[in-house]
């Protein structure tokens, strides 16, 4: 794990709620020497919040293991309830290339992170994306699917769904986390003027690419019950397939024949610049935007360009 490459990550934490966990992993994250932290975000209904940074992968490695350590502590998803599918207390850690020459990099620190949090942690690892060792896990809602309740119910009696890493069971406290490596996706939710959930799943079933929608988004429909909206909360894995734009319009349309409407939509994390571009001033509804949730003017802000810095 040398070189002189800056890489990404963005993992995802199961607590949305307690601002003081929140802040442990923050200072957690900022204390490995070298990350420089881009964006931090907590949403209360999926109770979830999700962390942005970049740096040389030693660094970035630590910043992990560092934030995974006050996660295992803080988090016992045997009483966790959120909106948001999870299995782990770090629920999933993704390592991305911020340019073609990094993308070997990240794999090599992702398999090596995932052994640091078993052997530091005890918390087994499943790997995806670009990471898998096995093809039916390159997908992340494979792997956690039924979640961590689901998934521990399982370990025992199916050894096919046994960790790449450590095991053979799950962490009784923290679970499993995914580890991977994947290109930079858009996190983008809509928000819906209805508390009806069924309605919101049923738009996500008519957008997501799976379903026969969108290429490159997955979406699911969750219940946002602080406000008593809904949400589809989308995944756009591959901007320049499917920018925000084209995924706004098709869920807007749906909303529509249902007799519902799209009142906001949202960034979560960064956005790259080119996906704004491509709406070409197209009002998206994004609420509290600011340019500070453009990657590049983040990566700027660091004095770090997108492809490398010594």
């Amino acid at each position: 794990m040398s070189g002189n490459h800056w890489i990404e990550c963005v993992p995802n934490f199961s607590e949305g709620r307690d601002p003081d966990v929140i802040e442990r992993i923050r200072r957690a994250v900022v204390s490995a020497a070298g990350v420089r932290l881009l964006d931090q975000s907590a949403d209360v209904d999926h109770h979830r919040s999700v962390f942005t940074f970049v740096g040389l992968p030693t660094a970035v490695s630590e910043a992990v293991l560092r934030a995974a350590e006050v996660a295992v502590q803080a988090i016992d998803l045997r009483v966790h309830r959120g909106a948001h599918p999870r299995m782990g207390a770090l629920d999933v850690a993704p390592f991305i290339p911020l340019d073609d020459s990094t993308k070997k990099l990240c794999v090599d620190v992702a398999l090596r992170t995932g052994e640091l949090l078993w052997d530091r942690l005890g918390v087994p690892v499943y790997l995806y994306g670009d990471a898998a060792r096995i093809d039916e896990r390159r997908q992340l809602e494979e792997i956690r699917r039924g979640q961590f309740e689901g998934l521990r119910a399982r370990l025992p009696e199916d050894a096919s769904q046994r960790p790449d890493i450590g095991g053979p069971t799950l962490h009784e406290t923290a679970g499993a986390t995914a580890v991977g490596v994947r290109k930079f996706l858009i996190a983008y939710n809509i928000v819906l003027d209805t508390p009806d959930v069924a309605v919101a799943k049923q738009i996500a079933r008519q957008v997501r690419e799976s379903s026969g929608g969108l290429r490159a988004v997955k979406a699911l429909g969750l219940d946002l019950a602080s406000r008593g909206l809904t949400q589809v909360s989308m995944n756009l894995t591959d901007f320049e397939v499917t920018p925000p734009h084209i995924a706004f319009e098709r869920a807007q349309q749906e909303a529509g024949r249902l007799g519902v409407e799209a009142i906001e939509s949202e960034i979560v994390g960064l956005i790259p610049r080119r996906a704004l571009e491509l709406a070409k001033g197209q009002d998206l509804l994004i609420r509290s935007f600011h340019p500070s949730r453009i990657l590049e003017n983040k990566l700027a802000e660091v004095e770090c360009d997108v492809g490398t810095r010594e």
